[in-house]
């Protein structure tokens, strides 16, 4: 009786912890895959931001010209090196975010959204950064080739007892990805 006083409340323990971080990881999966997939489609889809400030490349520079790679520095006042909207930034798009974040579902084309794969991410835990890459020529017809980079802010863990105690915040996960076209191709193409 008395092993079984000092023993089951340890081994309680240990199984809590377990189911506790097992889904501390199940989560965190979750919300890389969902920033993975979210990156992949705002990286082919129209920007949820104005991004006409990446094409201002100066009087230097002309028609079909290679992109100048942008400095490892951070800028100098005045130039525009990255747009960001989002969590602690400038708003997005609406219904570029909305798009974002539920996937095509209403018209039955099957396209994934960031809460197809974690339902527990909202609009407002999301950062989306459109980068120079130093990539493509000036007037390309669909816009430069940026690095697009999505990342989650401010979500806590959803878990069954640990966030009562003590509230633990999922890292940013910061996913860049090169853009293609970014155009949804609503209007001819």
């Amino acid at each position: 009786m008395t092993e079984a006083l000092i023993v089951v409340p340890v081994l309680m323990l240990v199984c809590g912890a377990m189911v506790e971080f097992g889904l501390m990881v199940y989560e965190w999966n979750q919300t890389l895959k969902a920033m993975q997939v979210g990156a992949r489609r705002a990286a082919v889809s129209t920007p949820l931001t104005d991004i006409s400030a990446l094409s201002d490349y100066g009087a230097s520079l002309s028609q079909g010209d290679p992109v100048p790679m942008p400095p490892p520095d951070p800028p100098e006042p005045g130039n525009t090196y990255a747009v960001s909207c989002g969590a602690g930034a400038s708003p997005c798009d609406e219904a570029a975010l909305t798009r974002l974040m539920n996937g095509s579902d209403d018209d039955g084309s099957g396209i994934t959204g960031i809460r197809d794969i974690a339902p527990f991410i909202a609009p407002e835990n999301i950062r989306i950064t459109y980068q120079h890459s130093g990539l493509g020529y000036v007037g390309r017809p669909f816009g430069p080739v940026l690095t697009v980079t999505l990342e989650v802010r401010d979500l806590a863990f959803d878990l069954l007892l640990l966030d009562m105690l003590v509230p633990i915040t999922i890292p940013a996960h910061p996913v860049a990805i090169t853009s293609e076209d970014l155009s949804d191709c609503e209007e001819p193409c």
